[in-house]
């Protein structure tokens, strides 16, 4: 029995002879486009600049190409990692009518082998793999990423923010207590208000203050704990509305009642399709 919201296989027919396939490599400076044209038997292989205008005039001139071959197109599909770039260029192509997913990165099998040859030419080639077994709806090739919204992406970064604030301030906490202990002082708190004061008091099991550069040191990462907090504690309302959000569950945030990996190519509006696809 198919799970609701299975983005493990597609549900979509897939037709190889009117369907344009394409799988992205991206790195910082450049994508590496890899894609599967009907009617062309060479797999065309393309590096471009990050830039998805340049992106969406490769797919219409491959698409033009399979029309010139006798093979006429009625979806394009294509499909990335989820990595440092998110999923803006997904949301991007879909405004135009391009279906575009996001593979799970910890989804996709690959060889454990040490010495394993790694370029980005052989990891298009298994994108391109993984992808074709998962557009025929075949398990165990990837999973598929929910593609949030924009505001769903926003509602994440109170949290996300305080997340990293708590982080900063378990580790200068910790880095003053072990500062400390090398001195042999162990019940010092240096997250009181009144820390920075008492510094000078401090004494050694040997009865000698604490060296000035230490003593130095211990007033900067108080100066920063200080700020750190004070951005903790600046905007509750933000994050306490991110946690609201964060128990909302994922299928009502969904900006279609439709599963977050299979939405029709409809969603992006039939003016787009015609445009696209020459209708």
């Amino acid at each position: 029995m198919p799970k609701p919201n299975d983005c493990s296989r597609s549900v979509t027919a897939f037709e190889q002879n009117s369907t344009l396939i394409a799988v992205i490599e991206m790195s910082l400076s450049s994508w590496l486009v890899a894609g599967v044209v009907p009617g062309i038997e060479r797999h065309p292989l393309k590096k471009l600049e990050t830039d998805e205008d340049a992106l969406l005039k490769l797919l219409l001139r491959w698409r033009d190409e399979a029309v010139k071959a006798g093979h006429k197109i009625e979806r394009i599909a294509i499909a990335f990692e989820a990595g440092r770039d998110g999923f803006w260029l997904a949301r991007w192509l879909r405004a135009r009518g391009i279906e575009a997913y996001v593979i799970h990165p910890a989804s996709v099998a690959v060889s454990r082998e040490h010495r394993r040859a790694k370029t980005d030419r052989l990891d298009t080639e298994l994108l391109k793999r993984v992808f074709l077994g998962w557009l025929r709806g075949e398990p165990d090739h990837c999973s598929m990423s929910a593609i949030p919204t924009l505001e769903q992406e926003d509602a994440k970064r109170p949290n996300r923010e305080r997340e990293n604030l708590v982080g900063q301030r378990t580790r200068i906490v910790n880095r003053m207590k072990a500062c400390l202990i090398r001195f042999g002082i162990r019940n010092f708190k240096p997250t009181l208000r009144k820390a920075p004061e008492g510094l000078e008091a401090l004494r050694t099991p040997e009865g000698a203050p604490l060296p000035p550069n230490t003593r130095a040191e211990m007033r900067r990462d108080m100066a920063r704990l200080r700020i750190v907090q004070d951005q903790i504690t600046a905007r509750p309302a933000c994050f306490s509305t991110g946690r609201a959000l964060a128990r909302i569950p994922t299928g009502l945030l969904l900006s279609t009642p439709l599963p977050p990996c299979q939405e029709s190519r409809m969603e992006a509006g039939l003016g787009s399709n015609r445009l696209l696809y020459g209708e």
